[in-house]
């Protein structure tokens, strides 16, 4: 069954009611996905469509289990969606989807744990909405500072939580790569949840480990404050290649006019 918090849910559509909903915004995206320079398969996937206001990477775990099969799988299962009559019935449709990929990657090779994490923005009226499970994250630009809207879910998030050490020496921790939440490794899956009005001049970076792990948080911020994204987007791609290519690389970079 759905995990999603009724309760946030009437809060966030108390947030709508209250925000400026009859504005109208224009996106202009630009995506790009490497293999990097160590991996045989790129078990990443995305999916963008400005007109349904959705934007997602998915990041499969598996290896030679098939994990671009299971990311696959997620995008398979919204590539259907169409926003509904109000942001609830909206958000509850895109949560089932994924609760559908889940059952789908738990399914897929018996009792072999294959997933993938999910990291989406869906732009409804006047906020963004983030989905996420795993650690494929969503950064916001906006007049020129750089804010983490999603939080990893792995061990190395929980020694950051405490305060022991900062978000940069988290995602270099082996335990980093411990997902403590993804699509297919656990039977019941908790989608988390987060919104924010949306202004023009907002720059969001939606990305898989492959591609922020190298950086700090600072350099992340002074590169998304370019001009051009896809020159911005080729920048961090060959900078996270030059610096070793150890996982697939893939981020769609999304700009608000």
């Amino acid at each position: 069954m759905p995990q999603i918090n009724p309760c946030h849910l009437e809060d966030i559509e108390a947030d709508l009611a209250k925000s400026q909903s009859d504005l109208s915004f224009v996106f202009h995206t630009c995506s790009d996905t490497n293999i990097g320079l160590v991996r045989t398969t790129n078990e990443d996937a995305f999916y963008v469509d400005e007109k349904k206001g959705l934007w997602l990477v998915a990041d499969g775990m598996g290896g030679q289990l098939r994990g671009d099969k299971a990311s696959a799988s997620v995008i398979d299962n919204i590539r259907s969606f169409t926003p509904l009559e109000t942001l609830t019935e909206s958000i509850k449709d895109l949560e089932t989807r994924f609760l559908l990929a889940n059952n789908t990657c738990r399914n897929m090779y018996g009792k072999k744990v294959v997933g993938s994490t999910v990291a989406a923005l869906f732009a409804y009226r006047s906020l963004a909405i983030f989905l996420w499970a795993g650690d494929s994250r969503i950064y916001r630009l906006r007049d020129g500072l750089l804010a983490l809207m999603t939080e990893d879910h792995c061990l190395a998030q929980e020694r950051f939580r405490r305060g022991e050490i900062s978000r940069d020496e988290a995602q270099l921790l082996p335990s980093a790569n411990v997902l403590t939440r993804a699509i297919g490794i656990h039977q019941n899956l908790r989608i988390e949840m987060q919104s924010a009005v949306i202004q023009s001049g907002d720059r969001y970076l939606i990305s898989s480990d492959g591609l922020y792990r190298e950086f700090a948080f600072d350099e992340v911020q002074n590169m998304l404050r370019g001009n051009a994204p896809e020159k911005i987007l080729k920048k961090i791609t060959c900078q996270a290649l030059e610096r070793g290519g150890k996982d697939n690389i893939t981020g769609i970079l999304m700009t608000v006019s």
